[in-house]
């Protein structure tokens, strides 16, 4: 998404209120040029939440929904077992078994 484009949305839509109008072209322009800015936002907006890192300091949340790396340990664990082969960051950093 560029200034030319914005620029380009904001012309039509001024020159659409006018007396003159757009032409048949200039609307078919409008119609693509706001599509154009629509898909560049939501493209924006889904590499910003693809790159979201919910975290959460509650052992008993981390245990609900699992780990980032996909498991979900909760099941069967012993408190001997508990942060024995998991690379979540909780085990990894923490000294104190928790649940997951």
């Amino acid at each position: 998404m560029t200034k030319d484009l914005i620029d380009r949305i904001n012309y039509l839509s001024r020159k659409s209120r006018t007396a003159e109008g757009l032409t048949e072209e200039e609307k078919a322009e409008q119609v693509r040029v706001r599509r154009e800015y629509v898909e560049a936002i939501k493209a924006r907006v889904k590499d910003t939440l693809d790159r979201v890192e919910i975290v959460d300091a509650d052992p008993a949340a981390q245990a609900e929904v699992g780990h980032k790396d996909g498991s979900n340990n909760s099941a069967g664990s012993s408190a001997a077992d508990m942060g024995k082969g998991c690379s979540c960051p909780a085990c990894g950093t923490k000294k104190t078994p928790h649940l997951h």
